[in-house]
């Protein structure tokens, strides 16, 4: 069944929406947490853990996506993401009952797949839910699940991880997505696919995949956004996966305390960019469409000198809150994860302008591959495979330098995304009444 979205229902499937984004986010994090305790019980190196945590996991997860996404836009997509959340949330909980490190890499192979069926059926769904000129806010509010599935699985995950045992952080984090896909599926609607949409400008429902794919290709401004998308997410996922073992071995804080610095920090600097991000665009772009991508090019440009500042931060001299010792880092991790978060929800409001509703779900899939297999695939193993190779030349501070080369992602998104800024404002003009080029 499906409905014509209005009132309180279509925040309360947003906030769901929300709920399932903030676990699945969980359930990937978690393993930033976890990475010291489980070499030291498997006896594997940084490269292993970058395979592990990085491109094993975005293969699978980009071998699944694109076929997913083009379920998804055929088919109930409320179920469909509430079946994904129940799915990888129990591969989660058998995490914590693993033997041996292949038996955890199936374990988490197993989340990837729940895991790629998820993300662009939910931005179709609030594609739908909201209209054009709404958009940008309500994915900013959809977006929040990242920082803060980021926050709860860092600090808490870091507090069951260093009282309890890794395992039992696993187990814990499995229970929520539960919760959220039974929520899901039994006190929401299906909304009716291109609400918002001139139904004349909609494509034929039996195209071929190689059809979509070949008009996606023809649209320049979302093959350069789709690279942008991709070269952030490289940044961001080695900073997000690395930034909890990098506090541990370059400023000696215990792993309780490199969490929960990691989730009180990065966590509200990432909830303040997400909404500043999809408010500062949904105003400014009613004035000039190009501040849909101009906001992610800023956003860019800020984050890149911050995030090599977080890396060459010297130990030493910490600030005190309460027992807890805060390095000085922590302060150029906040502004990063503020402006880190700037491209996400402005630039999934671009896609989602561009696209035709029959087609959104499978072409937001294949912006989410470039963004997995570049990004959440290379970005922790580049880092891990450099800390390894920097090893006999920096010592300690290996991982340091290896985070300061893979912070170039920032730098060259935003040159691409200038590249695109006038194609993209004369594809999409006004912002109400999308090209719906692709």
């Amino acid at each position: 069944m499906t409905t014509k979205p209005h009132g309180f229902r279509r925040h309360y499937t947003l906030f769901l929406l929300f709920l399932v984004s903030a676990v699945s986010l969980i359930d990937r994090q978690i393993m930033g947490i976890v990475i010291e305790p489980i070499k030291a019980e498997f006896n594997v190196t940084d490269t292993q853990i970058g395979l592990l945590t990085g491109l094993g996991f975005s293969l699978v997860y980009c071998l699944f996506a694109i076929p997913m996404g083009r379920f998804a836009d055929r088919t109930n997509r409320r179920d469909l993401i509430g079946l994904c959340c129940a799915f990888w949330s129990a591969m989660t909980l058998l995490c914590g009952w693993v033997t041996g490190y292949w038996t955890l890499a199936l374990a988490r192979l197993g989340v990837a797949v729940g895991e790629s069926g998820s993300g662009a059926a939910s931005m179709t769904m609030i594609a739908d839910l909201y209209p054009p000129h709404q958009r940008a806010k309500a994915i900013s509010v959809y977006m929040l699940g990242a920082p803060i599935g980021a926050l709860v699985g860092l600090s808490v995950g870091a507090w069951i991880t260093y009282y309890y045992g890794w395992r039992d952080a696993f187990m814990w984090m499995a229970i929520p997505g539960l919760i959220a896909a039974v929520l899901l599926r039994l006190t929401t609607q299906e909304p009716l696919r291109g609400t918002w949409e001139i139904p004349a400008n909609n494509p034929v429902h039996h195209e071929s995949l190689w059809q979509v794919l070949r008009g996606a290709w023809a649209c320049n401004p979302y093959v350069r956004i789709a690279i942008a998308g991709a070269l952030l997410a490289f940044s961001g996922y080695a900073f997000s996966i690395w930034s909890t073992t990098f506090l541990v071995r370059s400023h000696g804080l215990t792993l309780k305390d490199a969490g929960a610095i990691m989730g009180l920090v990065a966590g509200p600097g990432a909830i303040i960019g997400s909404l500043s991000s999809g408010w500062l665009t949904a105003h400014l772009a009613q004035r000039d469409t190009r501040w849909q991508l101009g906001i992610p090019i800023i956003g860019a440009l800020l984050a890149f000198p911050l995030a090599i500042g977080f890396a060459l931060c010297p130990a030493g001299d910490p600030w005190l809150l309460g027992s807890l010792k805060v390095p000085k880092a922590a302060a150029f991790m906040f502004g990063m994860s503020v402006f880190g978060m700037w491209w996400m929800a402005p630039s999934y409001t671009a896609i989602a302008h561009l696209i035709a509703p029959r087609r959104r779900a499978t072409l937001i899939a294949v912006f989410n591959f470039g963004i997995m297999a570049l990004g959440a695939g290379f970005g922790p193993l580049v880092v891990g495979m450099l800390s390894d190779h920097l090893s006999s030349l920096a010592g300690a501070d290996a991982l340091r330098w290896a985070l300061v080369i893979c912070a170039s992602g920032y730098l060259l998104a935003s040159l691409v995304l200038l590249s695109v800024l006038k194609p993209y404002g004369k594809q999409i003009s006004p912002v109400e009444v999308p090209a719906l080029a692709v």
